[in-house]
Formats: C-alpha cells, structure tokens, sequence
C-alpha cells in the first residue's frame, strides 16, 4: 500500500493462526490423554476461526458434574458434559467445558467400548456447542452428530456414532 509504514508480509497470515492452548484442569481419579484433548479441541477452535480464544476443559468427577448442573443449570442430576460461552464474537471465543469423566466410563462400560473414546466424544461434544452448534433440534442434532463423527475420526477414534445418524429420531418422524 502506498504511503503505509506496515510491511505486507509481516501481517497475520489467517490460515495460519493457531488459537492459544487450552486451559486443561483435571480434578478427578481416572487417567486422561490430557494432549489429544487439547489437539482436538484447538483444531475445532481453528477450523471455526476462533483465533482468540480463552478456554478451559475441566475433567470432573459425576458429584462435581452433579452439583454444577443444578446450581448452573437447575437440573439435579448428572450429565456428560456441560458449556458455558462467555464470549462469542468475530473471531473470539471464551467459554468453559466440564465433563464427567466418571459417566464416561460408566457409558462406556456400558457399550463395551473405550473411556477415553467416550471422554474424547464428550470434549468434542462440549467444544462444538461453544463454536455454536446446537442439538436441541432433530436437524441441528444430526449436523451436530456429523461434526463429532468428522473430529472423533480426525482424532483417530475408533468411534460408533448413535443409530441416529443413519435413521430419523422420533421427533423427525412427526415432522
């Protein structure tokens, strides 16, 4: 640009930022692959162009998951993961993700599958609803549901994806 100071070449490169490492908090018992965690939930962030970004992942216990629900959301009773947006703008993103590492496993135990697949599904799961994506819909689910397929697979997970995907919920039928 004529008359400018700033060297073209010196400006951020858009395809090329990386948003800031995640704030990883694990506060219970059962082992965690804390970095493919964080590899995971920075590619969602940066696929998304969440470059600026302040977020934290916090590994609970099912009492901890417990008592936030129904202090935070007024549900008394444990769930698999919980999202709070602080902040979602052009670019910025500030939020929390808490899930349960305890109802993973249960989960899993339950389906003869992997923990750490289930914990993955859950900070997937978890990082999608701070980038935006909703499933209290039938058709926002299964978007939903096909962008957790896409980032389990780019993790490497050897993951099932809900019969919902392939045929319609209840709900869908009565539309």
């Amino acid at each position: 640009m004529p008359g400018s100071n700033i060297p073209t070449n010196n400006l951020p490169d858009p395809d090329n930022q990386q948003p800031p490492p995640i704030e990883v908090s694990n506060q219970q018992a059962l082992p965690v692959d804390v970095q493919r965690l964080e590899k995971v939930a920075v590619q969602i962030l940066n696929d998304h162009h969440y470059f600026e970004t302040e977020i934290s992942l916090a590994i609970v216990d099912d009492e901890t998951i417990h008592d936030l629900n129904a202090r935070f959301l007024e549900h008394d009773y444990e769930t698999d993961v919980l999202s709070f947006v602080f902040e979602r703008e052009s670019g910025r993103l500030s939020g929390e993700v808490i899930v349960s590492a305890d109802t993973a496993k249960r989960v899993a135990d339950e389906m003869n599958s992997d923990y750490s697949i289930e914990l993955l599904l859950y900070v997937v799961h978890g990082i999608l609803h701070l980038v935006g994506y909703d499933d209290k819909m039938p058709k926002d689910r299964q978007s939903m549901r096909l962008k957790e397929r896409h980032y389990m697979d780019s993790a490497g997970a050897d993951y099932q994806p809900p019969d919902e995907l392939d045929s319609p919920t209840s709900d869908e039928v009565q539309e």
